[in-house]
């Protein structure tokens, strides 16, 4: 293996690591993490077209998503996952390099020096470096040797690529292999969410039962130095697809419809996150201050300024999709008393002309809605935000989901709707750091309890108490409008079935007049209430203060910090599934052209 060339520093880093935080709008990009797995026996005379088989794709990625920063995640092996370095790296893309184990055992795999000195050059320019803990049951001394329990060190590193990877980029042969942890089980885990000799199948998410977003493979076909190194019947040596889990196309050589939707989603997040970079920066609610960082991990830092951008814009969308509500409602409104102001006081074509222009500027800001995407960022962007932030008091409290192949971001809207897995796609790089060191220490596990449950006050606790209370207030005045209106109306509608005659018309037509405004105050304001679901959100909001209270209440009861971690995991389950029903309530209720035409 030649030597390694020298290398430029690596391009300004997506997100941020420790307390010193970056700043500006490239901060706020979100990356395309490419993970590198294939073989370490390339056939030398391939290796050119290989190569720019390689660097077709990182191009490719680069030119369809340029807010976006591509990121190369490798373990360094020979073969495979240094050619991709290499060419990452001549492409100005940074490298995330991650270890199987810790450094000095895995270097064991190095048989010469100059593989040693390419890997040390190498891991010198990366971004980052992650070793990996140890698996379940092993220790230092029984993965020093070749043996099973180095093969599951492997293993998990498959499995950790698979699960912080947008593309899994497989330099392979084609062929099924019952080697733990090989390129040919690290692709069909990525396809199955299975492992065989690794993951029982009853580990397998229902994520492999739905079209899901994570099954993004670009295959480059590479033949093997050995005997009978050929690739597999039916691939052609340097071919190159992308090969997904598709039933009618699975290799096809453009990236499939549903992931380019995901993907789109992804770098709209990200463009608007980077466009809007000094205001969010400026008016945003983080979950982790400088004060608070010192006993916590670092890698807290980039779900952090995820969550930063997610909420702002959420907050930011949210207005404007409330204002484009209230225009509608008000246009409605008075184009009702416009209306009966024309029928039955004074019929002029000002009135006429004022209830055309109230029509076309309710329908205008609608289309303007519709066409900005406003009540669908909204939505999206708030759901991505309560996603991370119970990624992130999860990762500060060192809560892991107790199964060896699954974080923070598998247990999120699995079975939603597919367009929506670009927020699983967002939060699989967030969480990267933490979920390569997970943070173990109690001043974590404080800080979630004190921050993210809370009490009355603060926290989601306080949250969760002020909104039901706010929401019951609204809904006690809509129901109020309700009463008083219908209440009203009868009175007026019997005084003018008694004595009806008796009453002038100078009294009788303001009356009239009076109970059908009346009449469109009533079916408006139940109408808004209607949009914003505000009784569904009462029960919600009712629910997920029980849910907190109940898990403050057995967590300062219990005995250790285990349970306490395992009752924060049912908690942040029990709030993540909240949230996919609180996007699925809203989205029932999404504005379309057609709304605007509705309250008209």
């Amino acid at each position: 293996m030649a030597t390694a060339p020298a290398y430029t520093a690596p391009v300004e880093l997506p997100f941020t690591a420790g307390p010193t935080r970056r700043t500006g709008p490239r901060s706020f990009s979100v990356p395309i993490v490419v993970a590198v797995t294939g073989h370490r026996d390339l056939v030398p005379a391939e290796l050119p077209v290989i190569r720019s088989r390689v660097r077709d794709c990182l191009f490719s990625l680069r030119y369809e998503y340029p807010s976006r920063i591509i990121v190369v995640m490798t373990a360094l092996a020979e073969g495979a996952d240094r050619l991709v370095a290499e060419e990452a790296l001549a492409l100005g893309m940074p490298l995330s390099v991650v270890l199987p184990m810790p450094r000095a055992l895995y270097e064991q795999d190095f048989e010469t020096e100059a593989s040693r000195r390419q890997f040390d050059d190498l891991c010198a320019v990366a971004q980052d470096l992650f070793e990996l803990p140890l698996a379940p049951g092993s220790s230092e001394q029984s993965i020093a040797e070749v043996g099973a329990a180095r093969a599951r060190q492997y293993a998990q590193l498959g499995v950790f690529l698979c699960a912080h990877c947008h593309v899994l980029l497989a330099l392979w042969d084609g062929k099924p292999s019952d080697q733990l942890g090989g390129t040919s089980q690290v692709v069909q885990f990525h396809h199955q969410d299975y492992m065989p000799g690794y993951t029982p199948r009853a580990a397998a998410s229902r994520l492999n039962l739905t079209e899901d977003e994570s099954d993004l493979v670009y295959h480059v076909v590479c033949s093997r130095d050995r005997a009978d190194g050929s690739p597999a019947d039916g691939l052609k040596p340097l071919d190159a697809f992308w090969f997904t889990t598709d039933e009618d196309a699975p290799r096809t050589a453009q990236m499939p419809a549903r992931h380019r939707r995901v993907f789109a989603h992804a770098n709209e997040f990200s463009r608007e996150a980077q466009a809007f970079a000094d205001p969010i920066a400026r008016e945003c609610y983080p979950l982790l201050t400088p004060e608070h960082s010192g006993d916590l991990p670092p890698g807290l830092w980039d779900i952090n300024q995820v969550f930063c951008a997610a909420d702002w814009l959420a907050i930011h969308y949210q207005k404007k999709f409330l204002l484009t509500l209230k225009v509608g409602h008000v246009c409605a409104l008075l184009i009702g008393i416009g209306y009966i102001s024309y029928s039955d006081l004074h019929a002029t074509p000002v009135i006429i002309a004022f209830i055309i222009t109230l029509m076309l500027a309710s329908v205008g800001i609608n289309a303007l809605a519709v066409r900005g995407g406003w009540q669908r960022k909204y939505l999206d962007y708030r759901t991505l935000a309560e996603g991370l932030r119970v990624q992130f008091y999860w990762a500060a409290a060192g809560v892991t989901s107790g199964n060896v192949t699954k974080f923070a971001h598998d247990n999120f809207l699995q079975m939603q709707d597919t367009e929506l897995g670009w927020i699983r796609n967002v939060m699989r790089v967030a969480g990267t750091e933490c979920d390569a060191h997970p943070h173990l220490e109690r001043a974590g596990l404080d800080f979630a309890l004190r921050e993210w449950i809370g009490d009355d006050a603060s926290g989601q606790l306080g949250y969760y108490h002020r909104k039901s209370g706010q929401r019951v207030r609204e809904h006690k005045t809509t129901e109020k409008v309700g009463r008083l209106g219908v209440w009203f109306t009868i009175a007026g509608l019997a005084a003018l079935l008694f004595v009806g005659s008796a009453i002038p018309e100078s009294v009788g037509t303001p009356v009239v007049y009076t109970l059908g405004v009346l009449l469109f105050v009533v079916g408006l304001r139940q109408s808004y209430a209607k949009s914003t679901a505000e009784a569904e959100l009462i029960k919600q909001y009712e629910f997920m203060y029980r849910i907190f209270r109940n898990a403050r209440r057995r967590i300062d009861e219990a005995d250790s910090d285990a349970d306490r971690r395992r009752l924060l995991k049912v908690l942040g389950d029990a709030a993540l599934e909240e949230h996919a029903e609180w996007i699925l309530i809203h989205r029932e209720r999404s504005i379309d052209e057609k709304e605007g035409l509705r309250l008209n």
